[in-house]
């Protein structure tokens, strides 16, 4: 199934690939006005979703840090794959400190097409209600 590209206005990255939905058709005409309004609201959800995900994701790495903090230990451990390794406590908040920043990066590329989706939600509701008048 091809896309078209000129309308996929979302960011790349790993949180998913969001495209705002086109429905060819009359722009004027409520049917195609309607299925436009559903399909953003999917969208518009299954990024919420996807950001919720990375929120908790932020809250684990910040409990992880905190436990990293209370430690006398030189060194802990990190479970990578199937295996435990252990390393030293500096390296670890380094490298929380580091998935935290990747992570708000990415959190802040969906704010910005939330508030993207978001307006253009308002924009067909208000395209419908003047038809509907």
């Amino acid at each position: 199934m091809a896309k078209d590209s000129k309308h996929d206005d979302a960011p790349h990255g790993h949180e998913g690939h969001v495209h705002e939905g086109h429905v060819h058709g009359d722009e004027n005409d409520p049917n195609v006005i309607v299925a436009q309004f559903q399909m953003l609201q999917q969208q518009l959800q299954q990024l919420l979703m996807q950001k919720e995900s990375l929120n908790v994701g932020v809250m684990e790495i910040e409990r992880a840090n905190e436990e990293l903090c209370k430690s006398k230990d030189q060194e802990a451990y990190k479970i990578t794959g199937n295996i435990m390794v252990r390393k030293p406590v500096d390296e670890l908040k380094k490298e929380l400190a580091e998935s935290k920043e990747d992570i708000e990066v990415r959190i802040k590329s969906m704010e910005a097409t939330e508030q993207r989706f978001t307006a253009k939600l308002t924009d067909l509701q208000n395209k419908l209600k003047s038809l509907i008048k």
